[in-house]
């Protein structure tokens, strides 16, 4: 391991090892200490990481320190940090011992000013990446602290400390938090994902742009909102004399890992494919090209046309980037009489090139718009051709056009099913059109403020309505798909105000939603456990969401000691079901691991659930229903809980209770 850590820990006592005489710390971190030691047998220097006892407090750490020395023990490859031996203190804390490497990481470097080096780590490390993933091994902490560089200056990947095996399940903290460094950590791994190899490959994409460019590209002041910027701010432009990198990086750092590369030697491909790339190149084929022959003689007027298509493609040389894959103008072919026939020796490079993948998913896109595939199906849509195009080159200006094409028929369709009271399929649009302004950066663009703006309209025109035929069943529904649209203005509020006192047509306890559902027979399956507290941590740290505020009581405690679900005032397992939890937070949990999974998920009526609480400790927990009280700021939970002995009662939406929790169904 590296020796560039200060030592700053000289007043604690250093660890006693059999066969080794330890110096000083050379690094820190979340589980671990590393010491400089010296190995007495065989005299030679070498790094030891100790892991901390904290650490070590459970079996899930324990399970993590083991798997890290049994991946990294198996692994033999020229540029992977190996192991010298396993073992334990006399304190019995495991240790492990590797190679002490002097030259420091990566991070103490600055390659921006040195291209060639930079490709040139970034294709050893992708070899010791194909060589990882091939044993089904995924490094999941690639940065640039672990890259070290040996005495000869080879480059080697170290720290698979939270290395997983294909099949092993998602690896979280004992705070239910995904583990890696955020600064370079793919979306679906910050979201707690299960993950593959193509993380690591995105994490090579943040380290690649750092080496080309001096600075990452999400900045953040804390962790979770670099994670909350990876999974949603647009991929930044990379600077002017870099731009030939810049589709290579919108694939790399695509937020779909279907998108991306799929494997490292595809990656490492298309590294040598933009090296190879040379600027200027036409014009200098084209010169090359009009050396004379002594087979033949060229005509004046011959000579002048040739001379002309050279201005041409030197011209399209000038005034293009060396990315632009429009094709090549038909050959120019001579009609003059009595000429001699003369071989146009431009006339191979004019012919007309390939389809190219930019210009391929842009008219599946148009096709798909025609069609009216917007969102399905899964793997033939106009929102995943529209996304492919943008990472493929995010400058072109066709992308911008087919972004606001597709923005413009969702706004067109989500004001249709508005206006047909089809509010389960606008929401579904309304979601999409948003991740789509989100992942472009083009949330701000004038086609998705007239959307927002159509949507709001139209809303208003189906509330008047609702209201002239005092159907305030449907107002209730219009002011729930309102709110899910989450759109910039609010619904006209004369309106909602003639709107308060209409009579809502239906039995106590349920919605006009939950009968047209039971009325139209949607099937539906019941999840076999509420939401955990590490489900509902994953979504917490994926969306940056604060947490709700849990039961007040009439206490000075409310302000001194406050209550949410990671500290509900007694203790829990990261199994147990998730409590402190708003009716608001439930449904937005819903939402997005619909968007997660690509099902149908929301919160059960009273006629779905089972009766029969959840238990915490022996805690009987009652469950959020979607259904109304009196007015939707509030509503029903069902079971008796360890607080009330109801088997149903009406609470506060918009706070969550240490007593209440929620599962979903899921529509079939």
């Amino acid at each position: 391991m590296s020796g560039s850590a200060s030592n700053n820990d000289n007043a604690s006592p250093l660890p006693e090892i059999t066969g080794y005489r330890l110096h000083r710390v050379i690094n820190h971190g979340g589980m671990s200490t590393v010491y400089l030691g010296h190995q007495i047998a065989l005299s030679r220097e070498v790094a030891i990481k100790v892991m901390l006892p904290v650490a070590l407090a459970d079996e899930v750490s324990r399970r993590r320190f083991e798997n890290e020395v049994r991946t990294i023990a198996r692994l033999e490859h020229p540029n992977i940090v190996g192991i010298h031996e396993v073992g334990r203190t006399h304190e019995g804390l495991p240790y492990y011992a590797m190679p002490f490497l002097p030259r420091g990481h990566l991070g103490q470097r600055d390659l921006s000013k040195d291209e060639p080096r930079a490709i040139e780590i970034a294709m050893t490390l992708l070899s010791a990446l194909e060589y990882a993933h091939s044993r089904g091994v995924v490094h999941r902490d690639v940065k640039a602290e672990n890259v070290l560089f040996d005495e000869g200056e080879r480059v080697l990947l170290a720290d698979f400390g939270i290395a997983l095996r294909r099949g092993f399940g998602p690896r979280v903290t004992t705070a239910g938090l995904a583990v890696g460094s955020t600064a370079y950590m793919a979306p679906e791994q910050a979201r707690g994902e299960d993950v593959d190899g193509r993380a690591d490959l995105y994490s090579m994409g943040v380290l690649f742009w750092e080496m080309l460019t001096g600075r990452l590209p999400f900045e953040a002041s804390d962790a979770l909102s670099m994670a909350v910027m990876h999974a949603q701010d647009p991929i930044p432009k990379l600077p002017h004399h870099l731009r030939h990198w810049q589709r290579f990086m919108n694939r790399a750092l695509t937020k779909q890992a279907a998108h991306r590369f799929q494997d490292a030697a595809q990656m490492a491909d298309a590294i040598r494919s933009v090296q190879q790339r040379k600027p200027w190149s036409p014009a200098v084929e084209v010169l090359q090209r009009l050396r004379p022959s002594p087979r033949w003689a060229m005509p004046v007027w011959a000579t002048l046309g040739v001379t002309a298509v050279t201005l041409v493609v030197l011209g399209f040389s000038l005034g293009h980037d060396e990315d632009d894959e429009r094709p090549a103008p038909a050959p120019m072919m001579s009609t003059a009489p009595n000429a001699t026939p003369v071989v146009d020796p431009t006339a191979a490079m004019l012919q007309p090139l390939p389809e190219a993948p930019l210009q391929r998913a842009l008219e599946l896109a148009r096709q798909q718009i025609a069609r009216g595939r917007l969102t399905e199906p899964p793997d033939a849509n106009a929102f995943d051709s529209v996304l492919l195009a943008w990472h493929t080159d995010s400058t072109h200006p066709d992308v911008a056009k087919a972004i606001d094409d597709l923005t413009r028929v969702f706004g067109e369709q989500i004001v249709r099913a508005v206006k047909d009271g089809r509010d389960e399929h606008a929401r579904e649009l309304g979601s999409r059109a948003t991740a789509l302004g989100q992942q472009t950066g083009t949330a701000g663009s004038p086609a998705q403020q007239q959307l927002r703006e159509q949507v709001g309209k139209a809303l208003d025109a189906r509330l008047q309505l609702a209201v002239r035929r005092r159907d305030g069943s449907d107002v209730q529904r219009i002011t729930a798909l309102a709110a899910a649209l989450q759109l910039p203005r609010p619904l006209d509020a004369r309106l909602l105000a003639r709107a308060k006192d209409l009579p809502k047509g239906l039995a106590r306890g349920a919605t006009l939603d939950a009968v047209s559902q039971a009325s139209a027979k949607v099937s539906v399956a019941l999840t076999p456990r509420p939401v955990s507290r590490r489900e509902y941590a994953r979504f917490a740290v994926a969306n940056g969401r604060d947490p709700s505020l849990c039961r007040e009581r009439a206490s000075i405690l409310r302000v001194i000691d406050p209550r949410d679900w990671q500290s509900p005032g007694f203790r829990q397992g990261e199994n147990d079901p998730v409590v402190c939890i708003s009716m608001e937070d439930a449904q937005a949990y819903a939402q997005w691991y619909s968007a997660q999974t690509g099902r149908r998920y929301r919160l059960p009526s009273h006629e779905e659930i089972a009766q029969l609480p959840a238990e915490i400790d022996g805690r009987a927990v009652s469950m959020w229903l979607r259904d109304c009280g009196r007015n939707c700021q509030q509503r029903q939970v069902a079971g008796e809980s360890w607080r009330s002995q109801e088997g149903q009662r009406t609470l506060l939406a918009a706070r969550g209770y240490d007593d209440v929790g929620f599962r979903l169904v899921r529509e079939r």
